[in-house]
């Protein structure tokens, strides 16, 4: 189901007992996200989405935790679970392979196909302009969270943020934390990896003054998620909210910039980014459970403030694992499996484990046909996209779980030999990463817990696990309750 807005998400979310209104007043200074903390590494009923409806000093209410269960990340994508849209994926994927002598299954993927494709439209009256604000625009309306006690200051912390690239035109689509510094301008944190940054670097290039910019926030979760996802430069994010949605994205004209941005957002900051102006951002307490350090980023600088009438602020804390982000985080790992897969075909399943925030761990199970394939596995991942940050890749046989961390572990801990099965490379780290030398970059490990072949040297017979034999094993089972009367 697609979603009309941020409100129809959070009506869906309440009819499910999954929303819980906070009435009593709150500060937007630390207090909204020890609260959100608590909350988000409770479990079962008790891990909720906040609204926040009274902020002291704001008129706005804060809505957080909204992501974070898998319960809700479904709900917000409009699945039963989230590898039903990577089975949608895989029967996308058929398509330029199937067979004319099988015209039925061509006949029956092509209203999948037609539903996949969903381009944006173009509306020329949008909620999101219902308040217009570009005489005295001021960031001082919105409840902006302070989310840290080390933080440099308060951050918007789930703002879509549009860009164009002066070179090609093509529409980006990023969530790059703004640190708010006045009531008009903000840090622009744009990773040197990241598009937005590329898009940065193009302006400079070609000797502009200013890159125009606009933050959304608040938008449908579908939308949400899409500027959160690690697409290939070439597909737009809106094109791929379509196809998570089955229906497409209403786009309008921002007031003072040539971009165009989600027409049912709640809020929109239209401004510019200054080539030649930077400014000290951070520290800030990052997904990692440290503070990120603080450094000189770009400025982002308000030109008009657009909203609808009695808008919801849409925020997000981040800190030590588990908090929303991380599901957001195993979305993407179910949902581009099949684009991995279509890559490197040996890989059966693979898990981001929540503490390995996203990019400091990957546990891989593979089908092994030939010798050293493990350490082929890890080299091309290594090789593809944001997967190059990965500090730590495991690699297991096809019949492991890796959703189960404890077997894999217990792979790691009994099959491997330290000099034959791991693997040191140095490349590019995320620039969030603390603990190398240098920054951005660093040494990685990957580990071969397969189970280890003659043709790779282990010439020592390989012994049988320990496995109880399937009557008995049956046979427990139907007596276990007259076993333990």
């Amino acid at each position: 189901m697609a979603y009309k807005d941020l409100r129809e998400f959070i009506a869906a979310l309440e009819a499910r007992g999954q929303l819980r209104r906070v009435k009593a007043e709150v500060e937007a200074e630390l207090e909204i996200t020890e609260i959100t903390d608590r909350v988000s590494k409770m479990t079962g009923s008790d891990n909720v989405a906040l609204l926040f409806e009274n902020v002291r000093g704001y008129d706005m209410p804060v809505l957080m935790n909204a992501f974070g269960s898998y319960e809700r990340m479904a709900l917000a994508l409009g699945v039963e679970k989230l590898d039903d849209i990577a089975e949608e994926i895989r029967a996308l994927m058929r398509l330029p392979y199937i067979s004319f002598s099988h015209k039925m299954d061509i006949v029956s993927l092509i209203p999948m196909a037609r539903k996949a494709i969903n381009f944006p439209k173009y509306v020329s009256h949008a909620p999101c302009q219902e308040v217009i604000e570009k005489d005295h625009p001021s960031l001082d309306i919105l409840p902006i969270l302070k989310c840290w006690p080390e933080d440099g200051g308060p951050f918007v912390t789930l703002p879509l943020v549009f860009t164009k690239n002066p070179e090609t035109d093509k529409r980006n689509v990023g969530m790059y934390r703004l640190q708010k510094y006045d009531a008009t301008t903000t840090g622009m944190h744009w990773h040197i990896h990241k598009n937005g940054a590329e898009n940065y670097r193009a302006a400079k290039a070609k000797g502009m003054t200013r890159l125009e910019a606009a933050v959304a926030i608040g938008t449908d979760p579908a939308v949400t998620y899409a500027a959160t996802a690690p697409l290939p430069r070439d597909i737009d994010e809106m094109v791929f909210a379509g196809f998570l949605r089955h229906k497409s994205v209403e786009l309008t004209k921002c007031v003072t910039v040539d971009l165009e941005v989600p027409a049912t957002s709640e809020i929109v900051l239209e401004g510019y980014v200054d080539i030649d102006e930077r400014r000290r951002e951070g520290p800030f307490g990052d997904h990692t459970g440290y503070y990120s350090l603080a450094d000189d980023y770009p400025v982002f600088h308000v030109t008009c403030v657009t909203h609808r009438r009695h808008p919801i602020y849409a925020a997000t804390v981040v800190g030590r694992p588990p908090m929303e982000d991380c599901y957001l985080a195993k979305a993407t790992e179910r949902i581009f499996l099949p684009l991995l897969q279509q890559m490197i075909p040996e890989i059966v399943d693979i898990n981001l484990p929540l503490a390995g925030v996203f990019h400091n761990c990957a546990m891989v199970s593979i089908k092994k046909s030939y010798p050293q394939q493990a350490k082929k596995v890890m080299q091309a991942i290594w090789g593809m996209g944001q997967m190059m940050f990965t500090k730590m890749i495991i690699v297991v046989d096809a019949h492991v779980n890796v959703q189960d961390e404890k077997e894999v572990w217990w792979r790691v801990f009994n099959n491997i030999d330290a000099r034959q099965d791991l693997v040191l490379t140095d490349g590019p780290l995320d620039v969030l990463d603390h603990s190398s030398p240098m920054p951005k970059w660093g040494t990685k490990l990957g580990i071969d817990a397969t189970r280890t072949w003659p043709e790779e040297g282990h010439a020592r017979e390989w012994p049988n696990e320990i496995v109880m034999t399937d009557d008995i094993r049956d046979r427990v089972t139907r007596r276990w309750k007259e076993l333990f009367a």
